[in-house]
């Protein structure tokens, strides 16, 4: 065999510790998707900000919608990590909604960590109106940056002032480091300000979920009962109506209808089946 001829080993060795771990990452949050683990859905998020963030800054850009514009896409046999990474973004939104934003994005990971140890006294409750109306920013983003770049051609800008994650590779100008100091400190006092309100990816996907397959299940009572709104930490329950372009697939309203001392469901279920045991045979 002709040594200058390149072969596909040649190809995947680079990239074969990459793809190890993109895809290890990938099985954890499937994993502790369909478990419903809170315990497996950390040790996601930690590695996804460990591994995806800070080790190789591995996430979903608006650059890469730049590129589904113009199919300036990256030479596929070189980028491997970054296809399985992307394609698992684009299919698990189709199958199940936003898992990306929920498990794996490195930012939104970072905030739900922060989340889970911030006091709960320091947490502002967004208004509801308010809320519907802010979560409207990021499509406005969304559509702001996409003019800019079909008219300009320029990927660095939007990508700069409108996305925090140059953090994970640790650079910036210093008003950079500043609004991303002021955007993290407002975190701490409303839930995942970014992904909620700012996040042009989201906004993307959250559009693309609209297509998703298969949606969280609703009970009759859910039409009466607040407990998964009140519990929804993403403002994605609205009364009986779950707003897939909002929802995470975070899996606390899932374990909710699973609970069957917390979920009226059950409980109804539980009385019917009492009352028609005491009923008095024909």
């Amino acid at each position: 065999m002709d040594p200058a001829v390149e072969t596909w080993r040649d190809v995947l060795a680079p990239q074969a510790l990459d793809l190890a771990l993109v895809s290890g990452c990938i099985a954890l949050a499937l994993v502790g998707f369909f478990r419903k683990s809170v315990r497996l859905k950390y040790v996601t998020l930690a590695a996804a900000v460990a591994y995806l963030g800070f080790t190789k800054s591995t996430l979903i850009s608006v650059s890469d919608v730049f590129r589904l514009t113009d199919l300036s896409l990256p030479p596929f046999k070189y980028s491997l990590a970054w296809y399985v990474f992307a394609g698992f973004t684009v299919v698990s939104t189709i199958l199940w909604g936003r898992l990306y934003c929920g498990r794996v994005c490195a930012f939104g990971a970072l905030t739900q960590l922060m989340d889970a140890v911030v006091p709960a006294r320091l947490r502002v409750t967004v208004p509801p109106t308010l809320e519907r109306r802010a979560a409207r920013i990021k499509y406005a983003l969304l559509a702001g940056v996409l003019i800019y770049y079909v008219a300009t051609k320029d990927v660095a800008s939007p990508v700069r002032y409108v996305e925090p994650f140059w953090m994970f590779g640790l650079f910036g100008t210093t008003a950079m480091w500043i609004g991303l100091g002021a955007l993290l400190v407002a975190t701490l006092f409303v839930r995942n300000l970014y992904c909620r309100f700012l996040c042009p990816v989201g906004a993307a996907l959250g559009i693309l979920s609209k297509l998703t397959v298969f949606r969280i299940k609703r009970w009759s009572e859910c039409n009466t009962c607040r407990i998964c709104e009140k519990a929804c930490e993403w403002g994605a329950i609205r009364g009986p109506r779950i707003v897939e372009s909002e929802c995470v697939r975070c899996d606390d309203c899932e374990r909710l209808y699973m609970d069957r001392q917390k979920c009226p469901h059950w409980i109804v279920l539980r009385r019917v089946t009492a009352r028609q045991s005491a009923a008095p045979a024909e």
